[in-house]
C-alpha cells in the first residue's frame, strides 16, 4: 500500500494543538468529537497511512488530563437505531465504546441521555446502566432548539438539564453516531459551569471536511459521498472569509447554526471567542498529508465505492434514489466514472466472455486477476484462490482444494443445513486451505499472502452475501458490487 498520510506527525501535532486550546480557556475544555474515535475506516481509506484508531492514540497522549462523556439520544433508544457498519443498536454501542475506552486507560465518567421527554425506554436504559455502576444524566428536549436563544440560554433551557459532574480539564464528548446531541451537551455544560464560576470553553473535532483543503478536493468530495444520506454539503465558510479574507471549507450544518451559536456564546461568555465555525475546530489532519496524489486516488476509489454501496442499498430497498443521484453528481464533480475503477472494468469483461457472475481484483502492483462462478465456487471465493496463487507464485492450473474435498462440504450445506447455494463462500475456502496447509506446501504459501491483499480493490458483477463482504472487509480489501442479486 502506498502511504499518503504521516500518522506519526499527526499523533504529535494534533495533541499539541488540543493542549493549546485548553490553555486558551483556562479551567476546562469541552471537546465535541465528531465521527468515530476509533474504527475510523473511512479516514483510513481516503488517507492511506491513517490508522483507524489514530484519534484514540492521539488522545492517549492526553489521557492523564482527559475524561470521556458518551452521549445517546432518547429518540435513538426508542427507535432501536442501528449502526449500519457494525449491525448493533446505539444503546449496545454505548457499552461497547465504554469498554473500549476503559481498556485503553481512559476515564469514562458518565453517559448523557439527550432529547429526553419522559420516554419509558430511556428510563429503562438508565436503570440498566446504573445497575452496571455507570453514572447517567438526562438532558431535556428544549422547545425551539436551536433558534429560541432566549429560552435555551436560561434556567428553563440549559439550566433545566442535569449538571454532568466532571473532574479533568479536557472533557471529550462523543456518541455512537450523528444527531445524538453532542454539541448541545457541550453548550449546556458551559452554561452550567459558568453558573458555578468555572471558566469552560468549547471546541470541536471533525475529521471531515478538511478545512484547509480545496472545496473540490477528492478527499472532501468523498466526505460528501459518505454522508449522502445525511444530506451534508461542503461549503466555503463565509464567516471565516469575512473575518480573515481566506477560504476555509466547512459543512452546511455548522455554517447554518453559527449565528445561533454566536448568540449563545455571547450570552454565556459575554463575547464569542470564535469568529467563524472553522475557528471552533482543532483538526490538524490536512497538515499531515504527505502525498496528495495518493490521497486523491484513494478518495476517488472511495467515492465510487460509496456509489456502489448506495446502488446496493437501493436494490435492497434500504435507501432512496436521491442518495444515489447525489453521489452520481459528486462523481461528475470529481471527474470520474465507474470505469476509473480497473477491477470493475475487468470483472465486467470477464462476465461478458463467460456469461456468468464474475469478479476481479487489482493488486498493489497494478496486476489484475479475475475469476468466474463455477459449480464448486462462487466468484469471490474463486477470485480469492486465484489471487493468492498469483501472489504465492503457484501455477494457475494447480488446484489448492481438491474437488473430492469440496463436494462433501457442499452436501452438508444443502442436505443438512438446508442451504440453497452449494458453492463455497470465501470463509469456507479459507478454512479449507488452512486445514490443508498442514500437509500441503502450496496451501501454506497461499495463506501467507493474505496480508498482501490489504488495500487492494475488488469488484463483483453480483451482490455478495454478508459473509463474503465481511471477509473482504477483514482482509482490508475495498469491495464494490453491481446491484444484481444472485439467482438461487
Amino acid at each position: 500500500m502506498k502511504y499518503g498520510f504521516d500518522n506519526e506527525k499527526y499523533l504529535k501535532i494534533q495533541s499539541e494543538h488540543i493542549k493549546e486550546r485548553i490553555a486558551k480557556f483556562g479551567d476546562k475544555l469541552y471537546l465535541e468529537f465528531g465521527g468515530k474515535l476509533f474504527d475510523d475506516n473511512h479516514a483510513s481509506r481516503v488517507l492511506p497511512g491513517f490508522q483507524p484508531d489514530s484519534k484514540l492514540k492521539m488522545l492517549e497522549q492526553l489521557s492523564d488530563c482527559c475524561e470521556i462523556i458518551i452521549v445517546i439520544s432518547a429518540v435513538d433508544i426508542e427507535k432501536n437505531k442501528v449502526r449500519s457498519d457494525l449491525g448493533i443498536t446505539y444503546d449496545m454501542d454505548v457499552l461497547r465504546l465504554r469498554d473500549e475506552f476503559t481498556q485503553r486507560g481512559f476515564l469514562v465518567s458518565s453517559v448523557v441521555i439527550t432529547h429526553f421527554n419522559g420516554q419509558a425506554s430511556a428510563d429503562a436504559y438508565r436503570a440498566k446502566l446504573e445497575r452496571l455502576g455507570i453514572k447517567v444524566y438526562y438532558h431535556h428536549t428544549i422547545e425551539g432548539y436551536p433558534n429560541n436563544v432566549a429560552l435555551i440560554d436560561s434556567d428553563e433551557g440549559f439550566g433545566r438539564n442535569d449538571y454532568v459532574e466532571t473532574s479533568r480539564p479536557l472533557v471529550v464528548v462523543t456518541a455512537p453516531g450523528p444527531g445524538s446531541g453532542k454539541m448541545a451537551v457541550c453548550l449546556s455544560q458551559i452554561y452550567q459551569e459558568f453558573k458555578r464560576g468555572v471558566k469552560a470553553g468549547y471546541a470541536k473535532f471533525e475529521t471531515f471536511p478538511i478545512w484547509d483543503l480545496p472545496l473540490r478536493h477528492p478527499v472532501n468530495i468523498a466526505y460528501e459521498a459518505a454522508t449522502a444520506d445525511l444530506d451534508d454539503v461542503n461549503m466555503i465558510d463565509p464567516f471565516h472569509l469575512e473575518a480573515y479574507g481566506t477560504t476555509a471549507v466547512n459543512y452546511n450544518r455548522d455554517i447554518e447554526i453559527f449565528p445561533v451559536l454566536n448568540a449563545l456564546f455571547e450570552g454565556i461568555y459575554g463575547e464569542n471567542p470564535y469568529k467563524s465555525p472553522t475557528d471552533m475546530g482543532v483538526n490538524m489532519i490536512g497538515s499531515c498529508i504527505c502525498d496528495d496524489e495518493v490521497c486523491c486516488e484513494a478518495a476517488r476509489q472511495e467515492i465510487i465505492r460509496r456509489y456502489y454501496t448506495a446502488l446496493g442499498n437501493l436494490a435492497e430497498g434500504n435507501c432512496y434514489e436521491d442518495e444515489v443521484n447525489k453521489i452520481s453528481l459528486l462523481m461528475k464533480r470529481a471527474g470520474i466514472t465507474t470505469d476509473w475503477r480497473k477491477s470493475t472494468v475487468a470483472a465486467r469483461e470477464r462476465k461478458e466472455k463467460s456469461g456468468v457472475a464474475s469478479a476481479a481484483i487489482e493488486l498493489a502492483d497494478g496486476t489484475i486477476i479475475s475469476a468466474e462462478t463455477s459449480p464448486l465456487l462462487g466468484p469471490s471465493a474463486a477470485l480469492l484462490l486465484n489471487a493468492t496463487k498469483h501472489l504465492a507464485g503457484i501455477d494457475h492450473k494447480v488446484k489448492l482444494i481438491p474437488q473430492n474435498m469440496i463436494e462433501p462440504i457442499q452436501r452438508t450445506k444443502v442436505t443438512h443445513l438446508h442451504g440453497h447455494n452449494p458453492r463455497l463462500h470465501t470463509d469456507e475456502v479459507l478454512v479449507a486451505i488452512s486445514m490443508l496447509s498442514l500437509f500441503d506446501e502450496n496451501c501454506r504459501k497461499a495463506l501467507e499472502t493474505l496480508p498482501q491483499l490489504e488495500g487492494c480493490q475488488v469488484h463483483t458483477t453480483v451482490m455478495l452475501s454478508e459473509v463474503d463482504r465481511k471477509i473482504f472487509k477483514k482482509l482490508g480489501v475495498g469491495l464494490t458490487c453491481d446491484p444484481v442479486k444472485k439467482n438461487k
